[in-house]
């Protein structure tokens, strides 16, 4: 990690939801700053903000006011051309695999759209090599899997689709949100080695949405503590466990019986 080098940062970012006296501040004057090979945590109850501000940061989702830049520029969302460069360096993976992908294509065609989505041509064996290679990444095999429906696949075999999806596109950003959440105990471990994996052979940015702070505790190396929309408490990640501040981030780590047993990522 390159602490000198911001990758992508926002300011003074807001999203409302309503109108009037129903207005409600999903997000409200957030600013944060990610590092070439981070991984970060944004780490808050259900309804914090958290999740609304990834879907921000993805460009899923417009923001009422704020901005963001990507490596020191203004992020450019305007034409579907600037969408499509943007999301070659900043991906996302979902709590909800089923909901990520068409589950009326093939798993090929599925992972032929990410060769398209670079924007790279390649003989078809290139891009047989290409799949196969993201498959054997998730410890899946491609013939295997190749003509199956999302729907014919288990919960754990798409979220590891999802994995060798992001491994196919070699993206600079991922936000994982919550993406062990919908998964047995026994394949957590499983998915989340796979991630850092990826941080480590593809030099990666990753950033957890997530409400578990023993996963934050062991993975990451900034957290930011979400609140009502708000940033309430920031920093390394063992300084914020260890010498918490804020009275929402106290509460949390009460919640969490035995951080040393909260994952096992040996």
């Amino acid at each position: 990690m390159n602490k000198d080098n911001v990758l992508l940062s926002g300011q003074h970012i807001v999203k409302i939801f309503g109108y009037g006296r129903s207005k409600v501040w999903a997000v409200n004057d957030v600013d944060f700053a990610f590092h070439e090979r981070e991984i970060i945590s944004f780490v808050g109850e259900s309804g914090s903000g958290k999740t609304t501000l990834a879907r921000i940061i993805l460009g899923l989702l417009k923001s009422t006011s704020g901005d963001i830049r990507y490596k020191g520029k203004p992020r450019n969302l305007k034409s579907h051309g600037a969408r499509r460069q943007y999301w070659k360096d900043v991906q996302g993976i979902f709590q909800d695999p089923y909901s990520s992908f068409n589950q009326f294509y093939r798993v090929e065609k599925l992972l032929l759209d990410c060769i398209k989505l670079q924007g790279v041509k390649l003989a078809e064996k290139e891009k047989l090599e290409k799949m196969r290679e993201a498959c054997d990444f998730i410890n899946l095999e491609y013939k295997e899997l190749r003509n199956k429906y999302p729907f014919e696949l288990s919960g754990g075999q798409m979220q590891r689709l999802m994995i060798a999806r992001i491994f196919m596109l070699d993206p600079k950003v991922l936000i994982a949100d919550e993406p062990t959440s919908m998964i047995d105990a026994c394949l957590r471990s499983t998915i989340l080695k796979l991630l850092l994996k990826l941080r480590v052979e593809n030099n990666m940015m990753i950033v957890f949405i997530t409400h578990d702070l023993g996963l934050a505790y062991y993975v990451s190396d900034t957290v930011y503590i979400m609140k009502e929309g708000k940033i309430v408490e920031r920093g390394n990640a063992k300084d914020i466990i260890i010498n918490p501040k804020h009275a929402y981030t106290k509460q949390l780590i009460k919640d969490v019986p035995k951080l040393s047993e909260a994952w096992d990522l040996s």
